[in-house]
């Protein structure tokens, strides 16, 4: 990977699902953990849940990730005014604009392997692998101008 140009404001992308306790932390950690120091990473929920998700944190290490410092937050219109890219992740979180938001939103609608019955530490590691093949396009559409 190129180094990053220090000179250029970093990208801010934000990832967005309903709880931001398992998918758009995930999609967050994805990204920061392959971009590190060229782009600035949170993710919020619709509807906050309480605790981070512990098998998406477990599937997340595995990786080599992390969801340190990180816990669920509310979407702010600050976030969403200043981001470059807006991402909601899965069907149910709904987003208005923002006056003042420079971003597309964008929907990323991911598999559900629960629902062909597959649960726990399988499930969570098929998202993460969708998740991580999906930030690594985002990476290389934001960066295409940059290499």
């Amino acid at each position: 990977m190129p180094q990053p140009d220090t000179t250029q404001p970093r990208p801010k992308i934000l990832f967005i699902c309903v709880k931001n306790a398992g998918k758009s932390q995930m999609a967050a950690a994805l990204m920061r953990h392959m971009y590190a120091e060229r782009v600035d990473v949170t993710s919020a929920g619709t509807h906050p849940g309480t605790n981070l998700n512990s098998e998406s944190e477990q599937s997340i290490q595995a990786a080599g990730a992390s969801f340190e410092g990180e816990f669920p937050k509310a979407i702010d219109a600050d976030a969403l005014r200043c981001a470059d890219a807006v991402v909601i992740i899965g069907k149910e979180a709904q987003v208005e604009p923002v006056p003042g938001m420079k971003a597309q939103i964008e929907r990323w609608e991911t598999d559900e392997p629960s629902l062909r019955g597959i649960d726990g530490a399988e499930r969570m590691n098929m998202i993460r692998d969708e998740l991580c093949e999906r930030v690594q396009e985002l990476g290389e559409r934001l960066f295409a101008t940059c290499n």
